[in-house]
């Protein structure tokens, strides 16, 4: 049995600890609700913007467009959003997952890392981090998401890749979070049972080309920006579920820690006391 030195200290080693964890919590949770307020404003935005999209490319009848022509190359840009700090359970490990247990080889991923986390790890999966807008997530905008979209956007346009994915974590409410890869180029369009207006093929003014080349980066930068408060708001969420439960753990060993501490201290006394006593018969 430990001495009852030792499980004061560690006792006092986990209530500091629990203190920490407490604090942290508590920041995750402000956090959360400005990013969860930031969330439920804009999703409505991106979804209609998805929808539209989908809808104007369904219409339209061999557009001639560098963003919707599919190209040759094997390559593939995935914009991987994870955190730059850790501690949130396995929030970033869920998104790398996403990669490295997904179907896309390795060899042909480009990678570009939004989060530190996500980065490193798939750094040591031996994926080529193509570039890296770690610190978009310290507080994301808008003109962040035009910069990434813009780097994916001209490599597409040069085929230097030929599909542009999005891994990101979906914040659905403070408990769950659903780690996603959504295609953004080529557009996937939606094959169902067509309608009267799904018939009528879409006009373009002054012509397809320079309307889609307005419409296309306002997608994908919308979409990514839609994803990137998603993540921000996942993470907090997840933070704040992982320093909750460190909270509760470390409560329930100081609680198993006090119960050793008692009972080494009365095994103490019994153990003199029971000195004392036989000392006393042997002087009798």
């Amino acid at each position: 049995m430990a001495s009852m030195r030792e499980i004061k200290r560690r006792k006092e080693s986990i209530q500091n600890t629990s203190q920490i964890t407490a604090a942290m919590k508590v920041v995750s949770t402000a956090k959360l609700q400005k990013a969860k307020g930031r969330v439920e404003a804009s999703k409505p935005y991106f979804h209609y913007m998805h929808d539209a999209v989908t809808s104007i490319l369904a219409k339209s009848d061999n557009v001639d467009h560098p963003y919707l022509q599919s190209n040759n190359s094997k390559k593939i840009a995935v914009i991987v959003v994870s955190s730059n700090r850790g501690l949130a359970g396995g929030y970033n490990n869920n998104v790398v997952k996403l990669l490295t247990q997904g179907d896309m080889e390795k060899e042909d991923v480009f990678v570009y890392a939004v989060g530190r986390k996500g980065r490193d790890s798939l750094k040591r999966n031996g994926y080529e981090i193509k570039a890296d807008f770690s610190e978009v997530m310290n507080e994301p905008l808008f003109s962040d998401a035009v910069d990434i979209g813009r780097a994916v956007l001209e490599a597409y346009a040069k085929g230097e890749i030929g599909k542009i994915y999005i891994a990101y974590t979906v914040f659905k409410n403070t408990i769950t979070q659903i780690p996603t890869l959504t295609q953004l180029l080529p557009v996937a369009v939606e094959v169902g049972e067509k309608k009267a207006d799904d018939l009528v093929l879409m006009n373009y003014e002054p012509n397809a080309e320079e309307a889609l080349d307005k419409i296309i980066p306002k997608y994908v930068n919308s979409m990514i920006y839609g994803a990137l408060c998603e993540a921000l708001a996942s993470e907090n969420g997840a933070r704040m579920q992982a320093m909750d439960s460190a909270s509760n753990n470390a409560e329930e060993m100081i609680a198993d820690l006090s119960l050793k501490y008692n009972r080494a201290r009365q095994a103490s006394i019994t153990q003199e006391l029971t000195e004392i006593v036989a000392g006393a018969s042997a002087i009798e």
